[in-house]
């Protein structure tokens, strides 16, 4: 049976989290189809890596939505965006392990396109964490941009810590909010 698309990109997708540099001849190694299969669903190296950005971006999207954001946004309710946060973050650490590998590659950032989507997307959560800071649930003396590029940073963490076996997978939802809402300091015990 032949593979599919879908399962080529599943399937290159697993590999590149191993091997982000992954030639089209190691790809299709990986996927356990000839070199000449895969360029008839990929032209090029480029070809399929931008079409698996858009994939992770289309996950992104469905996750600023499932979580809520522009409703939460719009409400300025601190429960309703205290929810939306938390169902954000937990979201995220599932498209950032699956796509790992785009977190930090450079040619992704560049395509005018991708830029494009990656602007609209995180303007959304900027957007949503300045909400959060007047709802008096994130500190309002950070720029709004600072806590997105923060979580950003910490999802590349989260990609490292798994990868490297730092932490088990269990841990990373509690580890990245705790993180994120707390920091790294000893948390101090009220009086």
């Amino acid at each position: 049976m032949a593979a599919t698309r879908d399962q080529i990109m599943k399937a290159a997708i697993h590999h590149l989290n191993e091997s982000p540099a992954a030639s089209m001849a190691q790809l299709a190694e990986a996927v356990g189809i000839s070199r000449a299969t895969l360029h008839r669903h990929f032209s090029n190296r480029d070809e399929l890596m931008l079409a698996l950005a858009h994939r992770a971006y289309d996950q992104w999207e469905h996750l600023q939505a499932s979580s809520g954001l522009a409703a939460a946004t719009a409400s300025g309710d601190p429960e309703e965006l205290e929810r939306a946060m938390h169902a954000l973050l937990e979201g995220v650490i599932d498209v950032a392990d699956e796509y790992g590998f785009g977190l930090t590659d450079e040619r992704l950032v560049t395509h005018p396109e991708l830029a494009r989507r990656t602007g609209e997307l995180e303007e959304r959560e900027v957007v949503f964490y300045a909400a959060a800071q007047r709802a008096g649930l994130l500190r309002a003396d950070l720029p709004a941009r600072w806590i997105g590029n923060l979580v950003y940073g910490l999802l590349v963490t989260v990609r490292e810590s798994l990868r490297n076996g730092d932490v088990a997978r269990r841990d990373v939802t509690r580890l990245l909010i705790s993180t994120f809402l707390h920091g790294a300091a000893p948390q101090r015990e009220e009086p």
